[in-house]
């Protein structure tokens, strides 16, 4: 699903807040941006008719709206169009970008540890792979 970012701060909203009214969510990103209500309804509305959310119930005379895609499904679409396009679907330079150019916390350094822990025990066959890449690598530097 493709979303812009004025509709992924809306869906932002959603994901944290749960049911909201589309007045909620004008109010919450009127702070930061600059946009009529009319503005946000439409937006809501769109997200709505791409399926990214769903009308949950009724207070009165006010629609409350709930968020039917989940932040990881959208993240996985974005970040797969991201690389096909940036990238050319070569996650490699990605990566190398993240580690080489940015400053890492040891904190962050821990979690990338372990989420490549988990993922090698789940993926045994691919570790020899990754050692002889690591070692290609390595002679790359």
């Amino acid at each position: 699903m493709r979303l812009s970012d004025f509709e992924l701060d809306v869906m932002q909203r959603f994901w944290r807040e749960g049911a909201c009214s589309a007045p909620e969510v004008h109010q919450a990103i009127a702070h930061a941006r600059d946009v009529t209500y009319s503005t946000v309804k439409t937006v809501i509305d769109r997200l709505e008719r791409k399926g990214a959310l769903k009308r949950s119930r009724q207070e009165g005379r006010t629609i409350l709206y709930e968020a039917v895609v989940s932040p990881d499904a959208v993240q996985q679409t974005m970040l797969e169009r991201f690389v096909a396009h940036v990238f050319a679907g070569d996650r490699r330079p990605l990566l190398n970008h993240l580690l080489k150019d940015e400053q890492l916390t040891v904190e962050e350094y821990r979690y990338l540890e372990r989420l490549l822990a988990r993922h090698r025990s789940r993926h045994t066959s691919g570790v020899a792979e990754v050692a002889e890449v690591a070692e290609v690598e390595s002679g790359d530097d």
